[in-house]
């Protein structure tokens, strides 16, 4: 990086970066700043070299920190960069590939230095750094009347909204978003929720907030694009057929220069990671999206961002704009259902159709309203199939959109429609043929299952519970596999029961006389029983509702009749357990009738025949089983941390050292 630096390696060492950071004042019409700014040089895209650019960076920016506040070097660079960026949208409709080139070098080593002055410094000392100017014998060394660090700002989203996305300008537009991003990045450096910090004032109101919508729009295009990096084979700056080359460019610049600025190209490690992340720019924006849509509202500014994504509207919505809606737009809803389900695969693709589904009015009715909701709710299944290799947060978000989506009866009705073929990644058995619905009942129960055995968190019950809860007055023609799995699920809650309800007494009688604490088998036996307790409920709900919509849960609540016997007389299940006693004695009485030594198509025929007989009002009415989400009183308390532990895994190219994050553990996530 600087004239014509291309190894990570030599940079402590280059000359034109001793000089920028060094303790002469460098002036902004200097041919300096030129070729400062003309190198080739791989942008890492793999946290091993971030991790190595990272570490070359950190000594010369610590000398430029001592020293900028003599030769205001630091503000020049920018400067110059601003220069640069007032010409890019005509330099994209000209073609003109140096200046863009140029320009997103300048940024380049602006982010590199801002990462580093971010960790080692205070808000209000960063914002002294794009302050300090050249020393001129009698003039004071502070700025004129321009904020630079705002303008700073305000143009990086003035060049991710207004600059096309095409091949040329791929990176610079990536570097934009990145930018932003290690700006936000002092939240990392502290435990608790910044809330009102000078870089959020200034992306939250001033010259920004005119943008808010643009930027939050351009950003969920970019995810929508899923545009990959431009082939490392592609050439920016070519000879010139006659011979000289493109801007006759000095021989001692030129030498690199030839092959595209591309994010991990040809000849880098960062290549062979490439597979893994093609789609540098798309993944960045959606972090970008993310972190903007959870910044915290300001003492007395709601976040522009957030109501930005709470309020926009389908393309097709041919509707005036609500005028008490601020920073509303349109976008295609068709296209981002599109790539929503295209990307469930990673947690911030996952997080964004929570924060849509949860937040924005329009999207959620959308969603609702496709005929092809398999395609959104198959790879949330595969999410929570695969509990054990994600992490809890992942799981969460995925579990929580099920249960909002629960809400809606249209859509508890709608999944039994659909019937799925060969579902491949569910391996526990072979599923030829199977209702969405049915196979949603199957993987929940799975996941309550692995709880119980694992982890034992009880928000993942309650939520997994809600789900199942808010579905069962619509189960339809239940596959024989999902209702013998609800029926083992309670035998497994039964037996669980059994043995907690043993332990306490066994420890009641051995510890007559012994004042020790005793472990809290009361209160794991209340868990228990208020999970038994639900459980009845949705049996209940389903054979109160649509008992002759379901002949194969008849059929493995009379195979197992058994289980219901204890807690018949019990108190807490008295009045849920009248309406099961009912079902089970009025079918096995049928079935008594019917003979002894009868085939299972016998029983089933003998049960559906029974079910049309069943006299509704046999079966005592409960209130309908219905579960609403509601988010925490801080909902900030869980996203910010999580969204930031996404940034620091996952962000493309940049590498934060464990040491000194506080805002999370580095275990979590």
């Amino acid at each position: 990086m600087g004239a014509n630096t291309s190894q990570v390696s030599d940079l402590s060492e280059n000359p034109s970066l001793k000089t920028l950071v060094g303790t002469e004042s460098i002036s902004e019409n200097d041919p300096f700043w030129n070729q400062l700014i003309s190198f080739t040089f791989i942008s890492p895209t793999c946290s091993g070299d971030s991790k190595l650019l990272e570490e070359a960076v950190i000594p010369l920016a610590k000398t430029l920190i001592e020293n900028n506040p003599r030769t205001g070097n630091f503000g020049a660079l920018v400067r110059i960069f601003l220069g640069r960026t007032k010409e890019l949208k005509i330099s994209t409709e000209c073609q003109d590939q140096l200046f863009i080139w140029q320009a997103h070098n300048a940024l380049f080593m602006i982010r590199c230095l801002l990462k580093v002055f971010i960790r080692e410094m205070s808000e209000e000392e960063l914002h002294l750094q794009f302050s300090y100017q050249e020393r001129v014998p009698g003039s004071c060394g502070d700025s004129g009347d321009d904020d630079l660090l705002e303008e700073l700002l305000s143009n990086l989203i003035h060049l991710i909204v207004e600059v096309p996305l095409l091949d040329i300008t791929y990176s610079i537009l990536f570097e934009a978003v990145t930018t932003l991003l290690v700006f936000f990045s002092y939240q990392l450096f502290y435990k608790d929720i910044l809330r009102d910090s000078l870089i959020y004032q200034h992306i939250m109101k001033g010259r920004c907030l005119s943008l808010t919508s643009r930027l939050v729009k351009t950003l969920l295009y970019n995810f929508i694009r899923q545009e990959k990096c431009p082939p490392p084979a592609t050439h920016i700056f070519e000879p010139k057929s006659e011979g000289g080359l493109l801007y006759g460019l000095a021989s001692g610049v030129a030498s690199g220069l030839w092959s595209v600025f591309t994010l991990g190209g040809a000849g880098s490690k960062a290549g062979l990671e490439q597979e893994h992340n093609p789609l540098p720019l798309s993944n960045q924006s959606l972090l970008l999206l993310l972190v903007l849509a959870n910044l915290t509202d300001g003492p007395d500014w709601p976040n522009p961002y957030r109501q930005a994504i709470m309020c926009f509207r389908n393309t097709q919505d041919t509707l005036s704009m609500p005028a008490e809606q601020p920073h509303t737009f349109q976008i295609n809803f068709n296209s981002l259902y599109t790539a929503l389900c295209e990307q469930q695969h990673s947690d911030q693709a996952t997080l964004l159709l929570y924060t849509l589904l949860h937040q924005n009015a329009n999207m959620r009715t959308y969603m609702l309203s496709r005929t092809d909701m398999d395609n959104l709710v198959l790879p949330i299944l595969e999410i929570l199939y695969h509990v054990e290799e994600r992490n809890s947060h992942h799981v969460y978000m995925a579990l929580i959109i099920l249960l909002i989506l629960t809400e809606d009866d249209a859509f508890n009705r709608s999944i039994h429609e659909v019937v799925l073929k060969n579902i491949s990644w569910y391996t526990e058995r072979s599923l030829t043929e199977i209702s969405l619905g049915s196979l949603l009942i199957l993987v929940v129960i799975r996941t309550i299952q692995f709880n119980m055995t694992r982890t034992r968190d009880k928000y993942l019950h309650t939520n997994c519970l809600a789900a199942l809860a808010n579905m069962s007055a619509q189960f339809r023609c239940l596959h024989q596999y999902a209702a013998q799995r609800i029926i083992s699920l309670f035998a497994l809650l039964s037996k669980k029961h059994n043995k907690v309800l043993e332990q306490a007494t066994q420890s009641l009688r051995g510890r007559q006389g012994d004042n020790t604490a005793l472990p809290d088998y009361a209160q794991d036996l209340n868990v228990i029983e208020e999970v038994i307790r639900m459980m009845l409920e949705i049996i209940n709900s389903c054979l109160c509702n649509s008992l002759h919509h379901n002949p194969n849960l008849v059929y493995a609540l009379l195979y197992k009749r058994e289980l219901f016997e204890q807690f018949r007389t019990h108190p807490s299940f008295q009045d849920i357990m009248q309406n099961l006693d009912t079902v089970i004695g009025f079918f096995s009485q049928r079935l008594e009738q019917a003979g002894s030594d009868l085939s299972v198509e016998r029983v089933q025929e003998v049960i559906m025949k029974g079910a049309q007989a069943l006299p509704k009002d046999r079966l005592k009415k409960f209130p309908e089983l219905k579960f609403k989400y509601v988010e925490e009183d801080q909902p900030e308390d869980f996203f910010i941390p999580y969204v930031w532990s996404l940034v620091f895994n996952s962000a493309v190219g940049l590498y934060w050292s464990p040491q000194g994050i506080e805002l999370f553990s580095m275990d979590s996530g």
